[in-house]
């Protein structure tokens, strides 16, 4: 970034923020707000509430109760950061379903329990957050924006309701599967405007029937990987019954053994250039019905009347399968839909950037609304970075450094004193506006 670009971050900034100014009816909470937003993005070593309160130069306790108690409308702030999303990207993008795994200690933070954690990678001690990811998808210059951050309350939690009433958690939220708190997401960002093209996920949703269903039923087309045990025909079956020889067949063995699948030769899909090389998948593909257990008589699932793409994807250099399924229709490029699925890594790397750089899971709360208000704000504030890395890193000023030149000469290097001194200035800037 040229001394330009580095200036224009702090009308950016203070433009981004004041956007949000009709949440807040009084101005010292929207100062707080700022102030959190500021605090998150900058460089502290950890960004929970007592650090970024000592940065800004507020109190502790206020801060907490900015958090909890403070009357500011963040379902409003919600909804304007997910019309702004539908603003900027008309022509749609991929939505991504997943979920993240925060470790904590105790039992008092709203939803903590033993559970899968994705973030150590075993069973332990966390809160989960079910997430709805936007992202336009562009190779070189990609933007990113979470658009739902949900809580998933264990089973236990949800029966215990005085527990619930002592974190704050409202009556109305119950026990959910992730799955059906990603349907609800996925409806509520169609409904606040914003085009999403396809979703996609991994097998802990894909697994689901069910979720394929509803899916079908709001017309949203979706790509998704689904376990080996996933059950689906090529063909119907010519009569329903609870034989095996009418069952619907795993897609693993489909794969194996199928004349849909053993007729043809794997074909090559270059999904990208890497650094390293260009990234190519191995795939075969058939139209196949799906199993619809709902429908079932004397203990025999019914074949859908819609078919689904069933792509068996091989990774030639690992040997890693991926069996994925999508409702695209018939037309549908099957080397376009590999895409798309594997577009999942952008909510990996927001996943990655949002707790190393705005403190996604440094959350140390006791109230529901506490904890859904930090998740908001560290989507506010990674949406800004997103943004604004998106439009510097599609700006070439006159002054790039790799543009043309050869190696040891740069243009306007004789500038480059005077950038830094202009950066200083800036980080002066922003600390007047954190108040620290």
């Amino acid at each position: 970034m040229d001394a330009v670009q580095l200036q224009s971050l702090q009308p950016a900034l203070q433009e981004w923020v004041g956007s949000f100014s009709p949440c807040f009816k009084r101005s010292v909470t929207f100062e707080h707000f700022q102030s959190y937003l500021l605090g998150l993005m900058a460089d502290l070593k950890r960004k929970s509430i007592e650090p970024i309160a000592l940065a800004c130069g507020v109190a502790v306790r206020t801060m907490q109760e900015f958090l909890s108690f403070f009357a500011w409308d963040h379902g409003r702030l919600d909804r304007m950061l997910m019309h702004r999303v539908a603003g900027r990207c008309p022509a749609g993008g991929i939505g991504v379903i997943d979920a993240t795994g925060h470790p904590k200690r105790g039992d008092k933070t709203p939803g903590v329990h033993r559970q899968y954690c994705g973030e150590s990678g075993k069973i332990d001690n966390c809160v989960v957050a079910q997430h709805l990811l936007f992202t336009d998808n562009q190779v070189a210059n990609p933007f990113s924006c979470v658009l739902a951050s949900d809580l998933y309350l264990p089973q236990c939690w949800a029966e215990d309701r005085e527990r619930c009433r002592e974190a704050g958690i409202p009556d109305e939220l119950t026990f959910r599967p992730k799955w059906k708190i990603a349907l609800d997401q996925v409806k509520e960002a169609i409904a606040g405007g914003v085009k999403l093209n396809y979703v996609v996920f991994d097998e802990d949703y894909g697994r689901i029937p069910a979720f394929w269903f509803e899916l079908d039923r709001i017309g949203q087309q979706a790509v998704g990987e689904v376990p080996c045990d996933f059950r689906a025909w090529v063909k119907r079956p010519a009569c329903r019954s609870g034989q095996a020889c009418h069952a619907a067949r795993r897609v693993e063995n489909l794969a194996t053994h199928s004349p849909a699948f053993t007729s043809q030769p794997w074909k090559h899909c270059t999904v990208k250039d890497t650094t390293r090389g260009k990234l190519v998948w191995e795939y075969k593909s058939a139209r196949v019905h799906l199993s619809d257990s709902s429908r079932a008589d004397h203990n025999a699932s019914t074949p859908t009347d819609r078919m689904y793409w069933l792509i068996v994807m091989r990774q030639p250099t690992t040997g890693e399968i991926k069996y994925v399924i999508s409702n695209a229709g018939e037309g549908a490029s099957v080397e376009e839909l590999i895409r798309i699925l594997l577009s999942r890594w952008h909510v990996e790397k927001w996943f990655e950037r949002a707790k190393q750089e705005a403190g996604l899971g440094a959350f140390e709360v006791r109230t529901y609304v506490s904890l859904i208000r930090h998740w908001l704000c560290v989507r506010i504030a990674m949406c800004f970075l997103s943004e604004q890395t998106a439009r510097l890193r599609g700006e070439k000023c006159e002054h790039h450094l790799r543009a043309g030149c050869r190696g040891g000469e740069y243009a306007g290097g004789e500038d480059l004193e005077t950038g830094l001194e202009e950066l200083d200035g800036i980080d002066q800037a922003v600390c007047v506006l954190s108040g620290s």
